[in-house]
Formats: structure tokens, sequence, C-alpha cells
């Protein structure tokens, strides 16, 4: 049995959760987009008070660690690395666009496309990746500024699923017939379930060399 308290704080509206052996127990979200700071540590409090639950009683912590928000990034992982060093607990990071991915296949249940998430980061560029069915990485992260050639490569070789909040402005540009698009997709029991995975596997974050997954550093949107 393990518990593993989740801080995603990577975008608009920020969370924290507790699960049980990657089932949640609590949540508490926080749409406010400029308040994650003094959101997140009175939440992981009223949520462990809620639960019946002690700080050492967790087994581990996961956080969201980019792309995203350049403010909300830093809150995040500063909060889980002081978390893990004064608990002496595992820290356990999952980026953002694979766990966008995770959640776009565990609603669409589609094994014969690619998943392609893209988080808006101004202008025509976004933060994406693109994900196989089983959470392989077709394109690694990068901040892309889209144009009609982008993702030419991977739309040839079969449909390919675009979401998240830079999907919008892709969609007005492209007009290949292997495009989908969707908007966001609720990514909380798949961080749980990554996270679990991971704790499983023993794959933890080096606690004094983490840093968040800016891709490009100016970047300080909601």
């Amino acid at each position: 049995m393990a518990f593993l308290l989740h801080i995603d704080t990577a975008s608009a509206t920020a969370s924290v959760s507790i699960a049980e052996d990657g089932r949640i127990m609590r949540f508490i979200e926080n749409k406010l987009v400029n308040e994650h700071a003094s959101f997140l540590q009175p939440a992981i409090k009223n949520m462990l008070e809620d639960a019946g639950m002690a700080l050492n009683e967790l087994d581990a912590i996961a956080v969201a660690d980019g792309p995203g928000s350049y403010t909300g990034l830093r809150v995040g992982l500063a909060s889980a690395k002081g978390l893990c060093f004064a608990l002496n607990k595992p820290l356990i990071t999952i980026g953002t666009l694979p766990l966008m991915a995770h959640a776009a296949k565990a609603a669409e249940k589609k094994d014969d496309i690619f998943y392609a998430p893209m988080i808006d980061a101004r202008r025509m560029e976004v933060f994406t990746a693109v994900f196989d069915a089983a959470g392989n990485e077709q394109m690694a992260a990068c901040a892309k500024i889209l144009d009609n050639h982008s993702y030419v490569a991977q739309l040839l070789q079969k449909k390919m699923l675009f979401f998240g909040s830079g999907a919008e402005k892709w969609k007005k540009i492209c007009t290949h017939p292997n495009a989908l698009f969707s908007g966001d997709y609720d990514t909380v029991q798949s961080f749980a379930h990554l996270s679990f995975e991971a704790f499983q596997f023993k794959r933890f974050a080096a606690l004094a060399y983490s840093e968040p997954q800016y891709l490009k550093e100016f970047y300080t949107g909601s």
C-alpha cells in the first residue's frame, strides 16, 4: 500500500491530490491563475486533515515538472522538493505532455492514432510532443512555432489527435485530413496512475538536481 501526494501547478488550474496505490482519495483544485503559491500549502494541509493523514504517512511526492507556466512550475517543484527533503521521501516527476497524452488515450481508447498534446505558449507557438498509443515518444518535447508544415512527417503516417490549450490555433491553419482535434482532458487520474507506476519501479528524481522542464525560460503565461 502506497500513499502519494500529487502537485500540479503547471497550468492555469492548480491541483493537489492524494492517491492510494494509484486510486484518487482526495482532490482539491484552484482556478485562480495568480494564486497557485498561496493555494498550495493550505490545500495540502486541509486535504490531509480531511483524509485523516499526517504528512509523514506519505510514501512519495509527485509533481508535474513541465512544460507549462514558468512561475507555476517553480512553485510546484519547490514545494515538492521542500516536502521531500523535510520528510525524507522520494520525489517523482511527471512531464506535463506525457501526462496529457495518457489522459487523452484513457478517454479516447484509440490505439491506431498518434496523440499530440499542445500547450499554448503565446502567438503561434506551443509546447508539444507526439506519442503513440503505448506512450512512446514519436516527437520529443519542444517549443514549436506552428506553420503549414508542422507535424507533416507524423501526419503522413497515421491520424493524429491534437488537444490541449494550444490546439485551437493549430486547427485554424491545419488542413490535413489525418488531423483530429479535441479540447482538454482531465489528467487527475492519469497523474495518479503514472506516479504510482514510477513509484513501483523506483523511478525517482534526484532531489538536488531536479529542475522544471521550461523548454523556453521566458514563458510566464497561465
